[in-house]
């Protein structure tokens, strides 16, 4: 994990951070609060600006950002690091990139989903591609592709840009960001700064939740733009920070990772071909996780987990007629996994591998106008995906372990994924409708982190799933009204569920309430919708509602982690210069449940009643470039919880010492915020 040259000025960043960015307070052209949710830009695709200030406030990761969108939810683990599950599909069903690169945790528990390593506000653009839809971005998006990207416009003419915000609010609660763009017409370079605390906040009742955290990171990237049409990028990242948990024993005390790429980029080269690019990166993750440093000392000591992934991509866009796209190309990652733990007193051992991946593919996209309102979308992609178990011994109780039955054995699979969509425009209207088909190979906490049904190791009977989905959906817009619908169902054949206090051995011995993998057969359907009415030019109401119904014909149950219905509904008012807001959030109770099922993250704990949460925010823009905007979180301090949360407290370890258990890690109660943004030009 040593990037030396990139990363020598960055050494002191832990101390330079907090006081770099309280200089400046965040956006090229802040606008007013995103309140209700995003919504669809073009036919299964939410695109929106991460710097935009939103109503509820996000945490400092991209999971409590995504949870704007409907369809999104969370699994709460504390104040931050929650994992994103849309349409109840969480882990890597949901594909999540940053600048085109992949980020896999370390923590064999998840305490660092790859959105825990994202600060939304140091990115351009977000944009989620629902379900299998596209063929473009890695495989196994059985529920969707989020893109986070950085969008550096090209210099003109040598100018400065500097653009910074700065948030305060209740429970400790501090965000600061500043990033600074220089070139002209030939080059240009970025530094972004960011950093973001809390202390543990407190629920409806006025408990303390264990939830403190704070995360910096730093940003940079250099570039040459010979001509308008070509650019090369070198771009680095270093981030740490540290986060307590209110669902387990142990606290993250260490998320370093250290990231580089390299991008090539050449658009109108010849009739035919339109653009062609590459990428290159490596990143690596370093995490600690321990009961000594966060929370009062407990008896497990510390665990070190690194990962360190690398990849590529190469495309090629193609104009073979003029109604005609085509795309083309490849990509590949390989990454690894390893481990070591120390007892109280800190002193490790050796560094084990645990396990190595590998993955390339072939891809195809192609786009035809059939006539000026109707076109299809299409895509083809074959992964060849690579796995070995590197595991001499399989850790069955905190102080026994058994052989690895699996140690050595490898696997390989060729997966499949492909989709054709067909969109009729008429007017501001399109209607689409569109078939996917994608497989997902067993990711590492499915192989690894869990247990088979017949012994002490998931890596040998742990098949590919593989989802086909029909979407189906509108676009609308008539006078003041204007909506969208996105609605789908599937089937999943050898779904992946995990399975806790199930009854299971290996090596001679029982098992301990394993967690398990196991394949089963299941069904989900839905929908996402909203609805708006430009009341006049300043005032406009807005709803949205979100729902997935899934269940699981291998057990006859209802398939587990399923998120219940949620209802937005939103009032705002903005004369260009002032600006508020309200939101209510409703959420209805969840009956639909199976005990001990669910994911790689959580499993369902039992029903919730259904809860509504109140909000409000008020802006003003004082002149140009320069937005302060205020808020109100649960405004009647609700006590609730999400269906999807964690047991609080009562996961592995037990009771957290000085805090009060919950049955799930409830969520804050009213907090009070308060965001400047500014941009320099």
């Amino acid at each position: 994990m040593k990037h030396s040259l990139l990363f020598a000025a960055l050494a002191a960043a832990p101390a330079i951070a907090p006081f770099a960015v309280a200089l400046a307070a965040d956006t090229a052209s802040p606008d007013t609060v995103v309140v209700t949710a995003p919504r669809m830009s073009e036919p299964l695709t939410v695109t929106t600006d991460p710097k935009a200030p939103r109503q509820p406030l996000p945490a400092h990761d991209g999971a409590d950002y995504l949870k704007s969108i409907p369809g999104f939810s969370v699994i709460r683990k504390g104040g931050a690091d929650g994992d994103p599950v849309f349409r109840g599909m969480a882990g890597s069903r949901l594909n999540v990139l940053v600048d085109g690169e992949n980020i896999l945790g370390g923590c064999n528990f998840r305490m660092d989903a790859p959105t825990a390593y994202i600060f939304p506000e140091v990115y351009d653009k977000l944009t989620l591609v629902k379900g299998p839809q596209t063929v473009l971005h890695g495989a196994g998006n059985s529920a969707g592709t989020v893109i986070f990207e950085r969008e550096i416009k090209p210099f003109t003419a040598a100018d400065t840009h500097l653009n910074g915000s700065l948030t305060v609010g209740s429970f400790g609660r501090n965000d600061e960001l500043a990033d600074v763009r220089v070139g002209n017409e030939r080059m240009y370079g970025q530094a972004t700064a960011s950093n973001s605390a809390s202390a543990d906040y407190k629920d409806g009742d006025g408990r303390a939740v264990h939830s403190k955290y704070r995360r910096w990171s730093l940003n940079g990237a250099v570039g040459l733009t010979p001509d308008k049409d070509t650019r090369i990028e070198l771009h680095g990242t270093r981030s740490d920070g540290y986060a307590a948990y209110a669902d387990r024993g142990m606290d993250g005390s260490k998320f370093l990772r250290e990231s580089i790429g390299l991008r090539f980029d050449k658009q109108n080269v010849s009739p035919l071909l339109g653009r062609l690019e590459a990428s290159l990166y490596r990143n690596d993750v370093d995490h600690v996780m321990d009961d000594q440093k966060l929370r009062t000392p407990g008896t497990m000591g510390y665990a070190n987990l690194t990962r360190g992934t690398a990849g590529g991509r190469i495309a090629a866009t193609l104009w073979p007629g003029e109604s005609t796209r085509l795309i083309v190309g490849a990509d590949g990652q390989t990454n690894s996994h390893a481990s070591r733990s120390a007892g109280v007193n800190g002193v490790y051992a050796a560094f084990r591998d645990d396990a190595s991946f590998r993955q390339w593919a072939l891809f195809s996209e192609v786009t035809h106008h059939l006539s000026e309102a109707q076109r299809v979308i299409g895509g083809l992609r074959f992964d060849r995906w690579h796995a070995e178990d590197k595991r001499a011994t399989i850790s069955v109780t905190m102080m026994g372990s058994v052989a690895n039955p699996t140690a050595g054995q490898s696997r390989d699979d060729t997966l499949g994924s492909g989709f054709l969509r067909w969109e009729n425009s008429s007017g501001a209207n399109t209607w689409y409708a569109g078939i996917g088909q994608t497989s997902r190979a067993p990711d590492y906490w499915e192989l690894i982190s869990k247990e088979g049904t017949t012994g002490a190791s998931a890596f040998a009977d742990t098949r590919p799933e593989t989802t086909r989905q029909i979407d189906l959906g509108l676009l609308y817009k008539a006078g003041r009204w204007s909506g969208g619908l996105s609605a789908f169902a599937n089937r999943i054949d050898d779904f992946i569920l995990i399975q806790s206090n199930m009854a299971a051995r290996g090596a001679g011995m029982t098992l301990r309430n394993p967690t398990v993998a196991r394949n089963i057969d299941a069904t989900t359907w839905g929908a996402e919708g909203n609805l708006g009415y430009q009341v006049n030019d300043a005032w406009a109401v807005d709803g949205a509602l979100a729902y997935v119904h899934g269940n699981n014909r291998s057990d006859g149950t209802p398939l587990a982690q399923l998120p219940p219905l949620e209802l937005r509904f939103g009032v705002t008012y903005d004369d260009k210069v002032w600006s508020a807001g309200a939101l209510l959030r409703a959420v209805s109770e969840q009956t639909r449940y199976d005990l001990n099922k669910g994911n790689i993250v959580g499993q369902d704990l039992g029903r919730t009643p259904g809860f509504a949460v109140f909000s409000i925010n008020g802006g003003w823009r004082p002149k140009t470039g320069t937005l302060l905007t205020a808020g109100i979180d649960n405004l009647f301090d609700k006590t609730y919880a999400e269906f999807v949360s964690r047991a609080g407290g009562n996961g592995m370890g037990g009771v957290i010492p000085g805090y009060v258990q919950t049955t799930r890690v409830n969520e804050p109660g009213r907090s009070l915020w308060l965001k400047a943004q500014v941009a320099l030009d």
